[in-house]
């Protein structure tokens, strides 16, 4: 079984949501001794955005491409297999502005791509595979029913997105208030953790050698 670890913050220690995707990612290995780990760290080594050569090699016959245009596709190519392998996936990552960071919604054009994870028909060709979503938020209230819920661009979207593509099985947990005064977070962490701990448990994983692999991140200049 592996598991696949993608943090979008660009902060670094100071970052919860990356301490929220590390403290997954102990658990679960705790819980399910064995697995391997894929990281893909986004926030301090973004993807490239698609290009005019990325769409000429993503719409076109791969037999036909030329040594640039496969480059060109190379690292989605990448991604792709990368995401394909994993059975879990865990995603921590802030809210900006009411959405998504620009780096995963680059990430998300390069995995996006029909004949790999979607067909010419729309329907989604990744299954079998269960995503966890950790979103840090500023404020609060982004709830069904509370006052900023029509505000939430980013959880809506993702959902909407990685089911296109087949992922169905989808879990937020969100912290909010990480712009307030210590005690009003350190509570929407510890909220936070508590889930974290038990969604880790529950998450199955059948038993293997345990490794971590960092994956770092190769992109051509």
């Amino acid at each position: 079984m592996h598991l696949l670890q993608i943090d979008v913050s660009p902060r670094g220690a100071r970052s919860h949501s990356r301490a929220l995707t590390a403290e997954f990612v102990a658990k679960w290995m705790a819980a399910h001794p064995g697995a391997n780990v894929v990281y893909r760290d986004l926030g301090h080594n973004p993807v490239p955005f698609v290009d005019e050569a990325w769409i000429t090699a993503a719409f076109s016959n791969p037999h036909d491409h030329s040594p640039a245009l496969r480059e060109a596709i190379r690292l989605s190519d990448e991604l792709i297999e990368e995401f394909l392998a994993a059975d879990v996936i865990v995603i921590g990552s802030p809210m900006y502005n009411f959405g998504t960071p620009a780096v995963l919604k680059a990430y998300i054009d390069q995995i996006v791509r029909v004949g790999r994870t979607f067909s010419a028909d729309f329907r989604g060709l990744v299954q079998g595979k269960s995503l966890y979503i950790i979103t840090v938020r500023g404020g609060a209230g982004y709830g069904p029913g509370e006052a900023q819920h029509g505000l939430d661009y980013e959880s809506p979207y993702l959902r909407v997105i990685f089911g296109f593509i087949g992922v169905t099985d989808i879990t937020f947990v969100d912290v909010e208030n990480s712009a307030q005064g210590d005690e009003v977070v350190k509570a929407s962490l510890a909220l936070a953790l508590e889930r974290i701990a038990n969604l880790a448990a529950s998450s199955a994983c059948p038993p293997a050698a345990s490794r971590l692999i960092n994956v770092p991140l190769t992109v051509a200049t």
